[in-house]
Order: structure tokens, then sequence, then C-alpha cells
């Protein structure tokens, strides 16, 4: 895995790619919301050589995404739980599956996603949380939140090229 890049970066992103922006690492994810739990089965699906996907799966306990769960004691064998920050994981799933089928998969979606309760198809949207319409990023402005960093003190009058 790649060093630490983002250290200086105040920023949710960042911050995020930092657990889960190794390939690796989302495709277990995707396979945990698939009822996958244990090693093995991990390892048949994505083909991950062993050490790798151990390595993987610790990170992801060690970072609270998955739960190491003893099933058998003996011999004593565990399996991978999402956890509640984990299933929070569930709409970066969707919207990652959206934008491959949208335009990555000439033949069709390789799989459906379906709501149990109706049959109806799972959409991944953004709406807005004071009204509830449908946003586009256009739609959206930024600004500084109660975590942004600190701005730079101003520049003194005159200062800088050509100043």
């Amino acid at each position: 895995m790649l060093e630490r890049t983002y250290d200086t970066q105040v920023c949710s992103v960042a911050r995020a790619l930092e657990v889960v922006g190794e390939r690796w690492t989302l495709l277990i994810v995707r396979d945990a919301f698939h009822g996958v739990r244990r090693f093995e089965d991990f390892q048949r699906r994505i083909g991950l050589a062993r050490n790798v996907l151990s390595d993987r799966l610790q990170r992801l306990c060690t970072l609270g995404v998955l739960d190491r769960v003893r099933y058998q004691e003996r011999p004593e064998r565990f399996e991978y739980r999402l956890t509640d920050t984990g299933r929070d994981l569930w709409p970066v799933i969707i919207a990652l599956r959206a934008w491959g089928d949208r335009h990555l998969a000439p033949a069709g979606p390789p799989v459906r996603l379906e709501h149990r309760g109706c049959g109806g198809r799972v959409e991944q949207q953004v709406v807005c949380a004071e009204c509830g319409e449908a946003l586009q990023a256009r739609d959206s402005e930024i600004l500084p939140g109660p975590g942004a960093a600190p701005s730079p003190p101003p520049s003194p009058v005159g200062a800088g090229a050509g100043g």
C-alpha cells in the first residue's frame, strides 16, 4: 500500500481514501455487502493473494469497517462482519456500481440490484437535506464547515510579484 500522501490536507475525501482508496479494499467491502464473511470465500471470489487479503482484512478491522468474530472454537475460525461504519459505505458502493454500469458496461449491467420490498431498481441519489430536491453537482456550493482549516492571514498590502 502506498504511504499516506494526504496528511496535510483537511479534506474528508482524502481521509476516506486513506481507509478505502485501495482497489482490493473496496472489493472486500463490496463482497461483504453480498454476504461474504469468511476468509476463504473472500479469497475465492476476489482471487487475491492470501497475504494481501489478510493484510486488508486486518486493516479494515483496525479502522472499524469490519469486525472479526469467532464462529468456531476448534479449530478456531473467524468471520468478518460489517460494522455500522462499514455499512455506511453502502451508498459509496451503489454509486460506484451505477457509474461503472453507465460508463464501463457496454453489454449492460452485470448485476441488478432490486428493492426486496417491491422489486424496484435501487438507485443512489444526492438530495437536499432541507427540501428533498434531487441535486446535480452544479446545484451545490462549497462553503467552510466547522472542521475547516483556518484561513491563512492576508498578505500585507503591496507584497507579492509586481506589487
